[in-house]
């Protein structure tokens, strides 16, 4: 896929986040999700939660894309009772907050990560992998929908304190 302005990308490295990490893939989620129209302040509640990427790294593993030097990407990937999952089941990764640097998007970043987490789920023994993501996050959905993922509209999660609930995607493996 060529990156904007036509040029075939660097190829992408996908490696374990370290703490020095921390600072870009906070960067990045932030401007994410506010350049996505997810949210409109950084100073939104849950978006403070986002940019804590320390919280997410002490419980989940905290993944990135790089590319030419450059984080690009990252997702948190998590089993079921490491403490940030939110509807993993006994056997099932769940991954939260794919995101990709907005200067980087489509550029194939989002897909390599997924697949990341897919075969860390399968080299666990995992049955499935599965996600929430925002109910009206179009991108989102479509991306999931490509990789084969399913929704499993019985397992939607309800965000606690709101009248919100989260679709749910899973993919058996």
């Amino acid at each position: 896929m060529a990156e904007r302005g036509g040029a075939e990308p660097a190829p992408l490295t996908i490696r374990p986040a370290t703490p020095a990490d921390y600072p870009e893939i906070s960067r990045i989620s932030v401007e994410a999700y506010l350049g996505a129209g997810y949210f409109s302040s950084a100073e939104h509640p849950y978006m403070l939660q986002i940019a804590d990427v320390a919280y997410r790294a002490a419980r989940g593993t905290v993944v990135v894309a790089e590319r030419g030097g450059r984080i690009v990407g990252s997702v948190t990937v998590m089993a079921h009772g490491d403490g940030f999952d939110q509807v993993a089941r006994e056997g099932e990764v769940e991954f939260r907050l794919l995101v990709v640097d907005p200067g980087a998007q489509r550029t194939g970043a989002a897909t390599a990560l997924v697949h990341d987490v897919e075969a860390r789920a399968a080299r666990q023994g995992a049955t499935a992998v599965v996600l929430t993501t925002g109910p009206d996050w179009d991108a989102a959905h479509a991306l999931y929908r490509r990789l084969g993922y399913e929704r499993a509209p019985e397992r939607d999660w309800p965000i606690p304190g709101t009248d919100v609930w989260l679709p749910v995607y899973l993919k058996r493996l």
